[in-house]
């Protein structure tokens, strides 16, 4: 199941149990986890792009140590909310994920790079380690702002 409705996302899953994270990049996987809890997001690893086969055993891999139960990916909207070219890029990785057989939200990510960036350059993070860092940071930002929806109540998103 794909949803972009956190109300639906959340009667898919059990209790708890921990969530993935996932900002889609064309060459990078940033990827977060959050406890089993719903209480934090962080961020796990970063993993190169390569054919979608090896992406998706590195997710599975992580997926079964990690005992996940769901899947946020963050959705590239544009500023006015529409669709790009990049937007159905990820839907269609998330329609591949899927075979992974647990639900999916697919969750507003328009300013998480952004946020986490400017919060890179406050820390005075040098341009390589930002680069090292900002994607697995935004999956983090992306599930963070999902699990806050989540246990907060504020499910009707």
């Amino acid at each position: 199941m794909i949803t972009d409705r956190a109300a639906q996302f959340r009667e898919a899953l059990p209790e708890a149990g921990r969530l993935l994270g996932l900002d889609v990049g064309t060459k990078t996987i940033g990827v977060a986890l959050c406890d089993a809890g719903w209480t934090i997001a962080t961020p796990a690893e970063l993993i190169a792009r390569a054919k979608f086969s090896a992406d998706l055993a590195r997710l599975k891999a992580i997926v079964a140590a990690q005992r996940v139960t769901g899947i946020v990916i963050g959705l590239p909207l544009n500023l006015d909310g529409s669709e790009s070219p990049r937007t159905q890029s990820v839907r269609a990785f998330a329609r591949n994920v899927e075979a992974l057989g647990l639900p999916i939200l697919l969750w507003d990510e328009r300013w998480s790079t952004q946020a986490v960036t400017r919060t890179l350059l406050a820390a005075d993070a040098s341009r390589a380690r930002r680069a090292e860092l900002v994607d697995k940071m935004a999956a983090a930002y992306i599930l963070q702002g999902a699990i806050d929806a989540l246990a907060g109540g504020q499910i009707g998103v």
